[in-house]
C-alpha cells in the first residue's frame, strides 16, 4: 500500500450544494479514479485485517461500493441500509437528522443475525447521525458493531458524540473552512 497517496486530491469539491454555505466533498471522483478507488479499498481491509467481523451494513448509496469489496474480500455477508420504501420484505427502520435535514433508513430485520459483529460503512461521516440510526438498528435486533468506517470525516460537525463509542475510522478528515 502506498501511504503517500494524496487522497485529499482525488476528492472533489463542490461548494454550495447541497444548499448554500455547504462544502460537498464528492467522493465519485474516487470512483473514477482508479488508483485512488483501489488505495481506499486497500486501506479499509487492511485496518480490520485483525478485527472479528461477522458482516457489513452498507449505507445507501456510496457505502455499497466500498462494503460490497469488503463482504467480498472476507467472506463475509453485505447487508444493505437503504433509504425508506426501498426494500420490499419486513424491515426495521430509524429516522435520523442530517447536518441539512432528515431520513429514514431501512434494513431487512431477517438479514440483521443475532449475536454477529457488524462493520458499519458509509462514504462520509458528518454529524453521525445516519450511522448512530444504523447502529440502534443493529443492536435493537441483538447484533454487535465491529466498527464504523468511512472515507471522509468532518469532525468539527460533532460526529464522534454520537459514534465515537463504535471507535470510527476514517482516511481523511476535514475541519470545516
Amino acid at each position: 500500500m502506498d501511504k503517500k497517496f494524496d487522497l485529499d486530491a482525488a476528492i472533489r469539491k463542490v461548494p454550495d450544494f447541497p444548499k448554500p454555505g455547504i462544502l460537498f466533498y464528492d467522493i465519485t471522483s474516487i470512483f473514477t479514479n482508479p488508483p485512488a478507488y483501489k488505495y481506499v479499498i486497500d486501506e479499509m481491509l487492511d485496518r480490520y485485517k485483525n478485527a472479528k467481523v461477522d458482516g457489513v451494513i452498507a449505507i445507501e448509496s456510496r457505502g455499497f461500493l466500498l462494503g460490497s469489496c469488503f463482504a467480498v474480500a472476507n467472506g463475509v455477508p453485505l447487508v444493505l441500509a437503504r433509504k425508506k420504501g426501498k426494500l420490499p420484505r419486513r424491515t426495521v427502520e430509524m429516522s435520523y437528522n442530517l447536518e441539512y435535514g432528515s431520513a429514514t433508513l431501512e434494513i431487512h430485520e431477517e438479514d440483521i443475525e443475532l449475536g454477529r459483529r457488524w462493520l458499519i460503512i458509509d462514504d462520509l461521516i458528518a454529524t453521525g447521525g445516519t450511522l448512530a440510526a444504523v447502529a440502534a438498528m443493529i443492536e435493537g435486533k441483538g447484533g454487535e458493531i465491529a466498527g464504523i468506517f468511512s472515507i471522509i470525516g468532518l469532525p468539527f460537525l460533532g460526529f464522534k458524540e454520537k459514534v465515537g463509542k463504535y471507535n470510527p475510522i476514517t482516511l481523511i478528515d476535514y475541519d470545516g473552512e
